[in-house]
């Protein structure tokens, strides 16, 4: 990002590590620019280092140094956390990324420059952030939404859909699928965030909506000819071309409107394979690419028809409905 410019020397420094050597993605270095440049506009005007007619957004941070960051309290990280919620009214998952933001930068200028004697936010909480059921398809609907894929890229489209309701792959990593990344025995390698690599085994239905699509991939004229989804353009697709589509057939199928997207297709093959595949949760995990195990469980949510069957299956189900009224 061009904008890395206005960073002062010890912002760049930790985004170039966090990039290079902790393997970070471009989105999640994104955003930890972002939350620290946040911290310090916050920082130096909760210093009076700006004049008041300087809006918050245009306050520059080419000045910060360690001599500043080294003023920083835990007072200031919970200040923080209240200047975020009154006065840009972050919601607590967006204030919870900012903890973690500036968690890494301290750490980082405590363990691995030594610039602190010790990390002054180490203490600092992270927002409670309520637990919601992931939203997903029903079975029916993931078939009505296969149905409705038709058009002149119809071999492509359904690949794709057909990708996300079976793998449960997020939208950057369907992206960067390229043609050789599938053996011949149906093996997918992904390259999910932090560049870790998993691999992932193709169902059938997934290889023939490979082996379709390939008749039909355009081998002329490419800009990236090892990407596997090849737009109009003959560029590689790009995720938000990848949302367009997928909100199109949402649409098609009557299922706008309704919260759906492209990660809620993820959400669905994760919920699918828990369901009805009585997939392992550990193994759950390692084909989501998650990292903690905590994180998959939102997965193991009960449908309305397993709960049914759980009490149905209580041995006092039918107490009190027979003859003899027991």
């Amino acid at each position: 990002m061009n904008c890395y410019q206005e960073s002062p020397p010890i912002l760049r420094d930790f985004l170039a590590y966090m990039s290079n050597i902790e393997g970070k993605s471009q989105k999640t270095v994104n955003e930890y620019f972002c939350d620290l440049r946040t911290f310090f506009r916050f920082l130096k005007l909760s210093r009076s280092m700006t004049t008041k007619e300087t809006e918050f957004n245009d306050i520059p941070i080419d000045d910060v140094d360690i001599n500043l960051i080294k003023t920083v309290t835990l007072n200031d990280g919970y200040n923080f956390m209240l200047f975020l919620q009154q006065d840009r009214d972050n919601k607590p998952v967006t204030r919870r990324r900012k903890v973690s933001s500036l968690s890494s930068f301290f750490k980082y200028l405590t363990k691995k420059k030594m610039l602190l004697e010790s990390n002054p936010i180490d203490a600092l909480e992270s927002p409670k952030v309520g637990k919601r059921l992931p939203k997903y398809l029903e079975l029916d609907q993931c078939y009505t939404l296969l149905n409705s894929v038709d058009g002149p890229f119809k071999e492509r489209d359904y690949c794709i859909l057909v990708l996300f309701l079976n793998c449960g792959m997020r939208l950057s990593e369907l992206c960067a699928i390229n043609y050789n990344s599938i053996t011949p025995e149906g093996k997918l390698r992904i390259i999910g965030k932090g560049n870790k690599e998993r691999i992932v085994y193709l169902n059938d239905a997934c290889i023939n909506a490979v082996k379709k699509y390939m008749a039909v991939r355009p081998n002329e004229g490419l800009h990236d000819k090892h990407a596997l989804f090849i737009s109009r353009n003959m560029n590689r697709m790009s995720p938000s071309a990848v949302q367009r589509l997928v909100q199109k057939y949402l649409a098609k199928s009557g299922l706008d409107g309704q919260g759906f997207s492209v990660h809620k297709l993820r959400h669905t093959a994760a919920t699918l394979m828990y369901q009805y595949g009585g997939v392992d949760i550990r193994i759950l995990k390692e084909i989501l690419g998650h990292e903690n195990l905590g994180t998959t469980e939102i997965y193991t949510h009960l449908s309305d028809s397993q709960m049914e069957k759980a009490l149905k299956s209580n041995p006092l189900a039918n107490i009190g409905t027979n003859s003899n009224g027991k």
